[in-house]
């Protein structure tokens, strides 16, 4: 498989991972600039509801396409795959809290903070079981029909 680049061939769990680690380098940069106080409201609502997008998108890529293909050429994953899709579910649920906060004028960027503490927990959590889980099924070839490019790029803008 092509990497997103185009440029050389990566293995697609290669590609996960390195997708895993970009949401987690910009999860923790928004951490960090609450943390530090030096990311004013309007930028700290601009990073959240850009992040929240980008999560979003890859699960939806996942969940839509990519889980897809995997259960058509490995039906012994279903029950992986749905606890993943059920993480999904949970998450959703934590970005909608932090887009809730950051778009709120009463949100305090301690609260975005706490939301965000557990997200990076949750997220953690999920990404390695499911390079685990699903690395190798994953280089062994799955159909692209569409899902990797929201699985594998995230887009710099909100909505």
């Amino acid at each position: 498989m092509a990497s997103p680049a185009g440029d050389r061939v990566v293995a697609l769990s290669t590609q996960l991972a390195q997708a895993h680690q970009e949401l987690r380098r910009r999860v923790r940069e928004i951490r960090s600039g609450i943390t530090r106080r030096d990311v004013g409201h309007d930028a700290l609502v601009t990073h959240c509801l850009a992040f929240c997008a980008a999560l979003t998108s890859h699960h939806r890529g996942e969940d839509a396409g990519m889980f897809a293909e995997l259960l058509g050429e490995r039906p012994d994953l279903a029950p992986t795959i749905a606890k993943l899709v059920e993480d999904h579910g949970l998450i959703t649920s934590i970005l909608s809290r932090v887009a809730e906060l950051a778009g709120s004028p009463g949100g305090t960027p301690e609260e975005i903070g706490r939301e965000l503490d557990g997200l990076t927990a949750i997220m953690e959590s999920h990404f390695a079981y499911e390079e685990r889980v699903l690395g190798e099924a994953l280089d062994r070839g799955v159909a692209d029909t569409g899902w990797a490019d929201p699985v594998f790029r995230f887009r710099d803008h909100v909505g």
